[in-house]
């Protein structure tokens, strides 16, 4: 069969870490490995990068099945696409799946959406095509027999982990027996995946689902609770077939076991593998293990990305990240010790005022830290604060485009919704676009690109600058 798949770009109202960052489908390149070697066919779309419109490549290409994957931000977006997908032709069969769409699949229910993936993507999607495959064969033979009495359609009750209402499958792909993603299905995008300052970075994923249960952390309901780790011969042998230097392990906490780190480490160093890595890591653990930080920095760690969450212990614990600022600041203190980059994201308290955004800065100014990601508690659907925070929200759950981790969603405590985009803007100018910290920035990674990001920065900065003039907009109910 041909398959289309796309990358959805991103809403308007959505605002957008593509501004600084754009990283290859992964998902999509390991779709594609593993269907056409079973005989399909199969194009990337990137419409974060392409001009054109859906139905431009739908005509282009005429596929069989259009695949559609995205995130929360993405649903409206991409049940339009399939609706564009089905006027150029309703014979097409549409697939849509996606972290957001395992979770919560009824998001997606349309006319125009012929199967919601639900659990084991890879696997899934290729029973679909199995199973559309078989029908049209049969349709086939039908005809070539001249009994059109009846249509021949696919028994969705077979395809064990699409969505049906009322049913939830198991997630059973607990080990990982699919061929490496097919990164040369977007050779022409290439150029363009960046990640802050790790250009042309490549992706891999190692693991799968994350073994500790935060309340705010949508991880553990993608994997129902599971966790699991790729072989580590297995990753190695990835990596030495993958030319980009930088490399970004996309794991929701890469930093797992000491003794995996230390003979991933040696792995490395003994295939002779030379590149540099940006990973997902806890503070505790960096905190315990100084010693793997310095091994793995030998061999290439370049940045980690640290969710540090508060300066208030108090809600360290409401959150049940099992650290305390004591360790945070430890984690810190390490990783600027053997020159690893600290990217810091925090989530901003919905019963802030003024004092604690300031308190935030003086804690991030004490630390050193140039890089943050600046969050406003969101209670995603499917996390253990969903109910909690429910009547108070200030966002429609249908307006999909705004549940992007950085839209206020929720009726502050304390504070106007406008004054909270401010304080967060401050907070962010205060960090960021100091003197000092842009200097840091030029010496470390050069005039160029710190300018290109720079770029980005009032991109997303001109967003929250339309927040805050719109104020507050609650829901219709």
């Amino acid at each position: 069969m041909n398959v289309l798949l796309f990358r959805p770009r991103p809403d308007k109202e959505t605002i957008g870490l593509q501004n600084v960052m754009i990283c290859e489908p992964l998902e999509l390149e390991y779709i594609s490995a593993n269907i056409e070697a079973l005989g399909h066919t199969c194009t990337i779309v990137d419409m974060i990068i392409e001009k054109k419109n859906v139905a431009y490549f739908v005509k282009l290409y005429n596929p069989d099945v259009v695949g559609i994957t995205g995130y929360i931000s993405h649903v409206n977006i991409m049940k339009r696409y399939a609706k564009e997908a089905k006027e150029v032709n309703e014979n097409i069969t549409t697939i849509i799946g996606g972290v957001h769409a395992e979770v919560n699949p009824e998001d997606f229910v349309s006319p125009y959406v012929d199967y919601i993936i639900r659990a084991n993507g890879i696997r899934t999607f290729i029973d679909i095509l199995n199973k559309l495959d078989k029908s049209e064969k049969k349709n086939q033979d039908s005809e070539n027999a001249e009994n059109k009495t009846s249509e021949i359609v696919v028994n969705d009750d077979e395809i064990e982990c699409i969505y049906v209402p009322g049913k939830k499958p198991p997630k059973k792909d607990t080990t990982f027996n699919y061929l490496y993603p097919d990164r040369n299905k977007v050779d022409k995008y290439r150029s363009k995946y960046y990640y802050m300052f790790h250009r042309n970075c490549t992706l891999i994923k190692t693991s799968f689902g994350c073994p500790y249960n935060c309340k705010f952390c949508f991880c553990r309901q993608i994997m129902d609770d599971q966790y699991f780790a790729r072989d580590l011969e297995d990753i190695v042998n990835e990596l030495e077939q993958i030319p980009e230097t930088e490399i970004y392990i996309v794991d929701d906490d890469f930093l797992v076991g000491r003794e995996r780190i230390l003979k991933f480490c040696d792995l490395l160093e003994q295939r002779g593998i030379n590149k540099k890595y940006l990973i997902y890591g806890r503070a505790d653990y960096v905190a315990s293990n100084e010693d793997v930080i310095k091994r793995f920095k030998e061999v290439g760690l370049r940045a980690v990305i640290v969710g540090l969450e508060s300066c208030d212990s108090r809600q360290l614990d409401d959150y049940n990240k099992r650290t305390n600022v004591a360790i945070n600041e430890k984690a810190v203190g390490i990783l600027k010790k053997y020159d690893v980059e600290c990217y810091g994201t925090f989530i901003l308290g919905l019963d802030w005022t003024k004092e604690d955004f300031n308190a935030l800065y003086k804690w991030i100014k004490k630390l050193g830290l140039v890089f943050v990601n600046l969050q406003p508690l969101t209670p995603l659907r499917g996390t253990d604060i969903y109910e909690k925070y429910k009547p108070r929200f200030i966002v429609r759950e249908d307006e999909y485009e705004k549940w992007d981790l950085a839209h206020l969603v929720v009726r502050p405590d304390n504070i106007s919704v406008r004054k909270y985009y401010w304080y967060t803007m401050v907070l962010y100018y205060k960090i960021t676009a100091n003197p000092v910290s842009g200097w840091y920035m030029v010496k470390k990674y050069g005039l160029h690109d710190t300018l290109k990001l720079s770029i980005g920065a009032v991109a997303v900065n001109n967003q929250y600058w339309k927040k805050l003039i719109e104020g507050e907009k609650c829901r219709k109910n």
